[in-house]
């Protein structure tokens, strides 16, 4: 039986993964230290060597590239993707999964939670892209500086969220997009959850 990751080695698996998945080979250290912009190998081989003795992959101390996954097949899982969210100008939210992704079976979804492509790059100081996925959290309630999913009239967007006494900013993460100021031209405004992850695939679709 597996034992939990910590949040690091859970990054540095997603990472794994995706590039075994991707590329077809694995990371070297120095690729992973670089992505992770730690200083020196020897603390890339230490998670790995405790993401090894949790039982997600078994490597070869002789050569860079040798890391495989344990129980391959069962790192992913397809998960349906509701539809796309602006980061930049809103865009729909559409009823039925409009694609699939392949999550990595350690991604965290709390219930009800649900997958919606990013698409627009105003959220890129918050390091979100285009062609991202994020995970959002109906059940929460919406704190200042937290990222939301919030809808304007029929259409979504992605930005950070504000409330200062009675009005609410929506605001973004790139100096190119102006902030939203929630007021009576969106009668129909409300927050459809909280971004509580975000997942990029090698092979993700530009947005």
């Amino acid at each position: 039986m597996k034992t939990e990751l910590t949040e690091t080695q859970k990054k540095i698996l997603d990472f794994l993964i995706e590039q075994i998945k991707g590329k077809g080979i694995p990371p070297t250290l120095a690729d992973i230290a670089n992505y992770f912009g730690y200083s020196n190998r020897a603390t890339v081989q230490q998670h790995l060597k405790a993401i090894e003795k949790k039982g997600y992959i078994r490597k070869s101390p002789k050569l860079s590239r040798a890391i495989e996954l344990t129980l391959e097949d069962k790192f992913f899982v397809p998960k349906p993707v509701l539809g796309e969210v602006a980061a930049g100008n809103p865009l729909t939210i559409y009823p039925d999964a409009i694609d699939t992704v392949e999550l990595p079976t350690i991604a965290r979804m709390p219930k009800d939670s649900f997958l919606l492509r990013v698409k627009g790059d105003s959220l890129k100081d918050a390091y979100i892209f285009g062609g991202d996925i994020v995970i959002v959290n109906p059940n929460l309630e919406p704190k200042n500086g937290q990222i939301v999913v919030a809808i304007l009239d029929d259409a979504a967007v992605v930005k950070r969220f504000y409330k200062k006494k009675n009005e609410i900013e929506l605001v973004s993460e790139n100096p190119d997009y102006k902030t939203i100021a929630i007021d009576k031209k969106y009668p129909s405004f409300k927050i459809v959850g909280i971004v509580v992850g975000v997942y990029r695939s090698m092979n993700k679709k530009a947005g």
